[in-house]
């Protein structure tokens, strides 16, 4: 656990920043002080990339009192864009030389996203009736990380995350409606004492979000320009902002997170990167978008036939839902999943590039275990027909149309 030791430049010459990053040194005056652990929820984007090393950065020049002890927390989808992975290894590397401890958290074998959906059989997931993903590849191990950590603390623990304004109306709404709650101030940053969702650990945390308010301008002249240069850090944070679009991210507004997402309408991120010469290896990786697109249609999976009858008796409000992916769509997309891998990391090879990891060996051994284990998700037996099977209709009431040939 690092000890801080905060230095000041030679000569101590104060270093010259903007109203945005005052406004952040005061977020953290006002509130860190109230907490003698902290924590920094780091997914390698570009928001939290900019507060990990902004905060590491003001601790570092002598700006902000350090915590006893200060954690970093990495969520590894396992799915993220190369260009942000490659920029998170190299980040790693600073962190450790500055002796900042690094937790990697990554969700179980079981529940990465390719091993639940590929060898569990559940289909992708979508925005309207199952979206799976985030909660069980990046919140719970999360989670379930912060409340290991603060097992070990004597105190309370800040998490401090890249939360801003402006990235989702949604977010935008729960912000407003507790922003003066446990004394925040909008323009101190996010307050809050609980962690929303915090399994066993409630009172024991408290989340700030001190960049609140930064425009996203402000977010690339911090990756781009003063992160990288010698007195703020010589930060590895320029490719972040490329892979966001570079100088035109601001108008392009590419949203980044895991490849080939199956919430996303467009793969804007991508298209972005592949434009850059030097990253146009991964082009096979556009595959992936099509794959899980194709695995939602009815020939891919099963489908409960007639009406379905709940514990409590009542008939379920869905009649013939389509369900989880065949054997044969599992086997399908992982051969073609594995094929997209090899085709990115033949060439990367070839041109002396870096090389992609989205499904490692434990995995695809899991997967093909899965399957031969005959796995299908919790109320499906396999024995069900394929959704593109005739079947009879089935009413809300129960009551059955039998098909007519």
């Amino acid at each position: 656990m690092r000890e801080f030791q905060p230095t000041l430049f030679e000569g101590g010459q104060r270093l010259v920043y903007d109203d945005a990053v005052e406004m952040t040194l005061q977020s953290m005056q006002a509130y860190g002080q109230q907490h003698d652990h902290w924590g920094i929820a780091w997914s390698g984007g570009k928001d939290s990339s900019a507060v990990l090393t902004l905060i590491v950065h003001l601790l570092d020049a002598g700006r902000l009192a350090p915590p006893k002890t200060l954690s970093v927390f990495y969520a590894d989808t396992r799915q993220e864009l190369p260009p942000l992975a490659i920029a998170a290894q190299l980040i790693m590397r600073q962190l450790a030389e500055r002796n900042i401890n690094l937790e990697i958290v990554t969700a179980p074998l079981d529940k990465r996203f390719l091993v639940y959906m590929l060898g569990r059989g559940v289909p992708p997931p979508n925005n309207n009736t199952l979206r799976w993903c985030t909660r069980q590849i990046k919140v719970d191990p999360m989670t379930d990380a912060l409340a290991a950590r603060i097992e070990e603390l004597d105190s309370s623990i800040l998490m401090i995350t890249g939360v801003r304004q402006g990235e989702s109306a949604v977010r935008d709404q729960r912000i407003a409606m507790s922003c003066g709650k446990d004394g925040a101030e909008c323009g101190q940053g996010w307050y809050q004492q609980v962690l929303p969702n915090a399994k066993g650990i409630r009172g024991r945390i408290a989340t700030l979000a001190p960049i609140l308010h930064w425009r996203v301008c402000n977010v690339w002249d911090w990756l781009k320009i003063y992160a990288p240069m010698r007195d703020y850090g010589s930060w590895a944070t320029a490719s972040i902002a490329d892979a966001y679009g570079g100088d035109e991210a601001a108008e392009i507004a590419a949203r980044t997170g895991c490849i080939g997402c199956p919430l996303a309408s467009r793969e804007l991120a991508l298209e972005t990167i592949l434009t850059n010469p030097d990253w146009y290896y991964l082009e096979p990786l556009q595959g992936l978008k099509q794959l899980y697109r194709e695995l939602r249609l009815p020939q891919h999976r099963l489908r409960k036939p007639g009406a379905e009858t709940l514990k409590d008796g009542t008939i379920a409000k869905n009649p013939q839902r389509m369900g989880p992916l065949t054997f044969d769509a599992r086997l399908m997309a992982l051969a073609r999943v594995i094929a997209i891998q090899e085709a990115v990391n033949t060439s990367a090879r070839n041109l002396g590039r870096p090389e992609i990891d989205i499904l490692n060996a434990e995995e695809e051994a899991r997967i093909r275990e899965l399957i031969s284990l005959e796995t299908w998700p919790k109320g499906w037996t396999g024995s069900e027909p394929t959704a593109d099977t005739p079947l009879d209709t089935v009413y809300g009431d129960g009551t059955v149309q039998p098909l007519m040939m």
